[in-house]
């Protein structure tokens, strides 16, 4: 295995950053993935010993390449290739985005009514219908 040349997109895919390659390959493309303060393309060739400073959805990371993975794993294997020296204070903005971020439910209260509440106004709207002034 130390004669494999793997892409970045596809390590950071093997090590669990993202969910997919596309999505890794898109972020190295928009400048998310650097090296040594520049931004990296999706066909680096990582090496042990390479720093990745990541941004990705609602998280900061940096990393250390401690070994090279082709192939997607579970990630109790996977955290066993990087190193990951993130910041403590990156570390509490990671925890502190991860709390408020949007996850795709409504929040309550906001939005479109609820069943009971569209039955109500349904009932409400009918019953002024039968009304006559």
């Amino acid at each position: 295995m130390a004669n494999e040349k793997i892409r970045i997109d596809k390590y950071l895919w093997a090590i669990r950053v993202f969910k997919t390659r596309s999505q890794a390959a898109t972020a190295c493309d928009q400048g998310k993935v650097r090296w040594n303060g520049n931004a990296v393309k999706a066909a680096r060739t990582v090496v042990l010993g390479d720093r990745y400073e990541i941004r990705a959805e609602a998280r900061k990371w940096l990393i250390e390449v401690t070994g090279l993975l082709a192939n997607r794993v579970q990630y109790s294997e996977a955290i066993k290739y990087y190193l990951d020296i993130t910041p403590e204070e990156d570390k509490l903005f990671n925890q502190r985005v991860a709390s408020v971020f949007h996850t795709g439910k409504r929040q309550s209260k906001i939005g479109r009514p609820t069943k009971k509440e569209r039955r109500d106004l349904d009932n409400f709207m009918h019953d002024e219908d039968d009304i006559n002034f």
